[in-house]
């Protein structure tokens, strides 16, 4: 399932896996969010409710261009720089692309799913 993240007259598309705690978040969608950076490493937002991680590791060890959810705090992290192992983090999907645009992107974001062409 593709997404869409519009943020500051930017379209970024992603990838959801096909996971228990990506479909939660799915179902969550369209999302206006705001974006913050966090430790010059990723983008992160609240999301109105926890998510299921059902089935989902321990941890992630994230890379540039992950879009995860840290369980801990019930948030969502679009990952612009590399990570290393993080327990709690659960990989909801992939940005397609370069990912370096989002080291700009703070404040007002929409996620939504990606229209399907038919």
């Amino acid at each position: 399932m593709k997404i869409r993240i519009v943020a500051a007259g930017r379209a970024l598309t992603a990838e959801l896996e096909d996971s228990a705690a990506a479909r939660d978040f799915a179902a969550l969608l369209p999302l206006d969010l705001t974006l913050s950076d966090y430790n010059r490493t990723e983008k992160i937002a609240d999301l109105p409710r926890r998510l299921s991680i059902e089935g989902a590791p321990k941890g992630i060890d994230p890379t540039v261009g992950d879009i995860a959810y840290y369980a801990p705090w019930g948030n969502l992290a679009i990952f612009y720089r590399d990570f290393g192992y993080s327990r709690g983090l659960v990989r909801l999907g992939r940005l397609e692309g370069d990912a370096e645009g989002l080291v700009k992107l703070d404040g007002p974001a929409r996620i939504e799913l990606f229209p399907h062409k038919n």
